[in-house]
């Protein structure tokens, strides 16, 4: 895969293709998060509908643990969402190249933490599974934010229901028959809009096939393979960031020897 390629897709000059395509591949990178963290602590994380749902039914039926576990799970999925927004906002007034590769960096450090860890969670599930839950939900919240915020809230890359939800709205307009008669701006679906959706919803699933399948031959490693594609990603911007502080303060440095 080119280099500039990559740049390109975790950059901070944006443009429709980049955007999809980096939309494609969080949606995979977050279907195999979410198949792999319910093969091995029986629970999705990105799901804040069930999730929030959960909730009210632990409320209803006075279980306040249950209760207390799934608020703090959706907590820590805006958490993460506000944590990205906030490294985006901070490395954009500084017109930063990785001011949306930083989140993507940060999604891989944890990931590989997660994949890292996988052994010590299976030992003791009892007492690190709960934590394990919150990383994740963070990691999906995080992730989530990237695309919608780079895309200017066009693209989700985990939220089936809503792009589900377009999908049908757009094949009711494409099967909507428009009346001639009565002289109106004709019906029309927007074809494009709904191939990105289904090619995203397609993505989602495939990933979540990957990574059931992923943690069930291979285990925690799983997680690494995907630490390592967002690494790739986030590389290209976050080294030119770097180079850039480099010179500057080799720059100074020289300054004050002369």
């Amino acid at each position: 895969m080119p280099l500039h390629y990559l740049h390109r897709l975790g950059g901070n000059v944006r443009d429709d293709r980049s955007d999809r395509h980096l939309g494609y591949w969080l949606a995979f990178v977050g279907g195999a998060v979410n198949a792999g963290a319910f093969l091995v602590i029986g629970r999705y994380t990105s799901h804040m509908t069930g999730i929030v749902t959960s909730v009210a039914n632990s409320l209803a039926l006075g279980d306040m643990a249950l209760a207390l576990a799934a608020l703090v799970a959706w907590v820590a999925f805006v958490i993460g969402s506000a944590t990205s927004a906030i490294l985006i906002n901070w490395a954009r007034r500084r017109q930063m190249h990785s001011q949306y590769a930083l989140s993507l960096l940060l999604e891989a450090v944890l990931l590989l933490l997660f994949g890292l860890a996988g052994s010590h969670i299976a030992e003791m599930r009892d007492l690190l599974a709960p934590v394990t839950v919150l990383m994740l939900c963070f990691i999906m919240g995080l992730q989530n934010a990237i695309i919608t915020k780079m895309s200017g809230y066009v693209i989700r890359s985990t939220h089936v229901t809503g792009m589900s939800t377009d999908i049908g709205i757009e094949l009711g307009k494409m099967i909507y028959l428009n009346d001639e008669r009565l002289h109106l701006e004709p019906v029309r679906a927007n074809h494009s809009k709904m191939m990105v959706l289904t090619l995203l919803i397609s993505y989602f699933f495939l990933g979540g096939v990957a990574g059931a399948l992923g943690f069930k031959y291979i285990g925690y490693a799983t997680t690494i393979v995907l630490a390592v594609g967002l690494t790739m990603v986030a590389a290209g911007p976050v080294w030119q960031d770097l180079r850039g502080l480099w010179q500057v303060g080799s720059t100074a440095d020289s300054s004050q020897h002369d």
